[in-house]
């Protein structure tokens, strides 16, 4: 019982940081959420249980444009399709003997943020480590959302578009740092742009569903430049 507490106290000391960074990037969330119709609680919800930024900018886009549920269901899994990556990355420090119920649920944990700081725990993480990480930040992250939205029923709309930006700031945060380290990330971004406008004005793809082409543009561009350049590994190295 002394070792879980203390492992509760490491862990809500280290997800206070991420907590922190999480509302503010929630907040603009919510302005988004706003806009789609949603209420502060149906934010904290929605907020709560996703805890992914791509995945619940593209669901609150895909609701705005009333798309139909396929649609959204697709966009969480393609958005979110890191998260499996993480989840078995993080098992390897999983101490053995482990039930199955504390494996689900510290998936289920994962987030970019809370995996990094699991990964990197000295040895084997236990689970109320990584719970109360979690916990405090996604706490965090749901009331940013609900802060934002109603932020963004009570603004003047001038400034809540002029906050709804900010989202795009932060995209740009993440795409401009690995595409002008790696070309074929540019190439990959590029290709993403103009085939967006291309597929928006061709005669059959034109009038499908904003929320479909994205979804089918980012499974078709992952797959080709996965094929395309592949990355190396030592073990290819190796071989």
């Amino acid at each position: 019982m002394a070792e879980n507490k203390q492992h509760i106290i490491h862990g809500l000391r280290d997800g206070i940081p991420i907590a922190m960074g999480y509302f503010a990037v929630a907040f603009s969330l919510g302005i988004i959420a706003a806009k789609a119709g949603l209420t502060p609680p149906e934010g904290f919800l929605t907020s709560f249980f996703t805890r992914a930024s791509a995945g619940e900018y593209g669901t609150y886009t895909l609701v705005a444009i009333q798309a139909a549920y396929v649609e959204v269901i697709a966009m969480g899994l393609v958005a979110n399709l890191r998260y499996m990556l993480m989840s078995a990355a993080l098992s390897q420090k999983i101490a053995p003997g482990t039930s199955w119920l504390h494996r689900i649920l510290m998936a289920c944990c994962v987030t970019d943020e809370v995996f990094g700081i699991s990964v990197a725990h000295p040895g084997y993480t236990p689970p109320a480590y990584t719970y109360s990480a979690s916990l405090i930040s996604t706490l965090f992250w749901a009331s940013g959302c609900a802060v934002g939205i109603v932020a963004g029923s009570l603004l003047p709309q001038t400034m809540v578009t002029a906050l709804s930006m900010s989202l795009y700031g932060m995209f740009l945060a993440i795409i401009i740092p690995p595409a002008h380290k790696d070309h074929n990330v540019l190439y990959a971004l590029i290709a993403s742009f103009v085939l967006s406008g291309l597929c928006a004005m061709a005669p059959v793809v034109g009038e499908w569903s904003s929320g479909m082409r994205t979804v089918v543009l980012t499974i078709v561009i992952s797959a080709v430049a996965a094929w395309l350049k592949p990355i190396k590994t030592d073990d290819d190295g190796a071989a």
